[in-house]
């Protein structure tokens, strides 16, 4: 009986590892196993074989009992190391896609001017440190918070996290929040003071970004594929947040810097004339961009492969790889098609064309953004064909933004809100049946256009979905962000005054005054912001409180203050 028992046992493990039993087995729906009265849930401590056998052959009438309890027993086991497998993947998930904030600020460090590099770097570090307290504190429950009694638009419970017990899957949504904020900070370098910029990081963290998580990644958003009745029949996919949290940072950096306005001498002169041609701010450091873009590509397999792990995918490996091997397709795809693209239209433009390492990074990136919301649920071919139409996207946008006269210092928005909606889109096209069920663990009413077409018939729905997704996340947005920084700017906390902005904003903020050589700021300048300064403090020590600061003088005004509209010199 001993031998036949063991057998069993043999058979009944073969059987769990090889079909995955506990994923179809509505006994264990609730993590919870009943025997004879007695509750273990899947957290226990798996027991070893030989004390499974004695255990059940104690309490067992029967051998079909006996095999009963000893199924369970594996079926906790498993439970168990899946469980522990899936939270520490999570955790170094998340430690991948936190380490892409070094990306971010290498980025943008290395894209500024060396007078602005410690301050941009600042605002990098306030990204991660306010959105760590902003998601704990309502972030994470606006997200995911659905309780009891849910509600489609917002969630309403785990505030502190309190009654949350899977920590991981928390930090690993706090890194994405602390991204999607700190795309923002390229765009608004070398121009914005620091208290507005720690406000909007908040704002965005804490309340902007957890709505639109919560309508396309939440059970119970109005958007999203896990709602019992979804959108159109399918809501919107976002695999790993193309649209939740590149769009979303990507948007807001667009109604940032056109309330905050450009860089000072970007499109006018000192006299506030529209330059014929836009003058260029080049990066002090290249190597800084280049290491930046590694980095962030690097952390981007976190990103991507590790959603897989928020999946209810049967297959989570599989589907990983999946992922990674469509990230690294559309961002080199892409990285080529912006290179070699720019140098085409140099070489007819100009007939001195040129290899542009920084096309080449932006494009890179943009198409790793591109295909960040179907990652998971496209064919390799598709990525390929993704990332080329990405980085002919990134060229596109760069110039519309030179033309619209919108300054952005390292082309976030072409970059992030340009590809993340066409990456929303992509999926609406070009999402297959069979990576769908793969990526969901079921089969999905609908899928990518091209593939309807190819089947015979034109079901739109998923793209109707996606294209839906793409406007809330834009409108929402415009909504709560473009308000809040008209009231920033009306405040006059916005933007750094003037001489502040020419000197740099690393000796306006942080007390280390530049070299007169080491930029191109003229001494005059330096010299009056150190009188400025010198004046202020002696009024401070003297308690003098109505000390009003020395204004700007003539020639100092800033793009912002002007019109796109030549004027006559003496009105400005």
């Amino acid at each position: 009986r001993k031998f036949q028992i063991s057998n069993l046992l043999c058979a009944a493990n073969q059987i769990i590892m090889s079909n995955r039993i506990l994923r179809s087995t509505s006994l264990l729906s609730n993590n919870s196993i009943s025997y004879h009265g007695h509750s273990s849930t899947a957290t226990s401590i798996a027991m070893a074989s030989s004390q499974i056998y004695e255990t059940c052959a104690s309490v067992s009438q029967s051998d079909e009992e006996t095999l009963k309890c000893i199924t369970t027993q594996l079926l906790i086991q498993d439970t168990s190391d899946r469980e522990f497998s899936r939270t520490i993947f999570l955790v170094l998930s998340a430690a991948l896609v936190f380490y892409m904030q070094a990306g971010f600020a290498m980025l943008c460090a290395g894209a500024v001017r060396k007078k602005n590099v410690q301050n941009t770097m600042l605002k990098n570090l306030l990204d991660a440190c306010g959105a760590s307290i902003a998601f704990f504190a309502f972030g994470f429950a606006f997200a995911f918070g659905d309780g009891s009694n849910p509600n489609s638009f917002i969630g309403t419970t785990n505030f502190l996290l309190l009654d949350v017990e899977d920590y991981a899957f928390f930090l690993f949504q706090y890194a994405f929040s602390a991204a999607s904020a700190t795309i923002v900070a390229g765009t608004l370098a070398e121009r914005c003071q620091m208290a507005a910029y720690l406000c909007y990081s908040l704002m965005l963290a804490g309340l902007v970004y957890p709505v639109v998580v919560h309508a396309i990644w939440s059970g119970h958003g109005f958007l999203s594929a896990f709602a019992e009745d979804p959108f159109l029949g399918t809501g919107v996919l976002d695999f790993a947040g193309g649209g939740v949290v590149h769009t979303t940072g990507g948007t807001t950096a667009l109604f940032a810097t056109m309330i905050l306005g450009p860089r000072r001498g970007r499109f006018h002169d000192e006299q506030g004339r529209k330059l014929d041609k836009p003058k260029e701010f080049p990066g002090h450091s290249i190597a800084l961009q280049m290491l930046g873009t590694m980095t962030l590509w690097f952390g981007w397999y976190g990103f991507n492969a590790g959603s897989a792990l928020t999946t209810n995918s049967p297959e989570i490996h599989n589907l990983m790889a999946v992922a990674a091997v469509n990230t690294t397709l559309s961002g080199g795809m892409a990285g080529l098609v912006a290179l070699f693209t720019n140098y085409i239209v140099l070489e007819r433009a100009t007939g001195e064309p040129v290899f542009d390492l920084v096309m080449a990074m932006n494009g890179s990136l943009s198409g790793l953004v591109a295909i960040t919301s179907g990652c998971g649920m496209v064919e390799p071919w598709a990525a390929v064909v993704i990332g080329a139409m990405a980085g002919g996207l990134y060229l596109f946008g760069t110039k519309w933004l030179i033309r619209m006269r919108l300054d952005d210092a390292v082309d976030a928005i072409p970059v992030h809100m340009f590809n993340g909606l066409f990456g929303l889109i992509a999926v609406g096209l070009f999402a297959a049946p069979r990576k769908l069920e793969l990526a969901y663990g079921k089969e999905m009413p609908h899928y990518g256009l091209f593939y309807s077409w190819y089947h015979g018939h034109s079901d739109a729905h998923l793209l109707a979905a996606q294209i839906v997704g793409g406007l809330f996340v834009v409108g929402w947005v415009l909504v709560t962000m473009l308000p809040f920084f008209v009231w920033l700017d009306w405040k006059g906390w916005f933007r750094s005054d003037p001489l502040e902005e020419i000197v740099g904003l690393d000796t306006s903020y942080h007390g280390g005054l530049i070299l007169s050589g080491d930029e191109d700021v003229n001494p005059e300048y330096i010299s009056q912001y150190k009188n400025r300064q010198e004046d202020l403090r002696r009024r401070r020590q003297a308690g003098n409180s109505n000390y009003e600061e020395v204004a700007p003088t003539e020639g100092m005004k800033s793009d912002y203050e002007n019109n796109d509209e030549d004027e006559d010199p003496a009105d400005v």
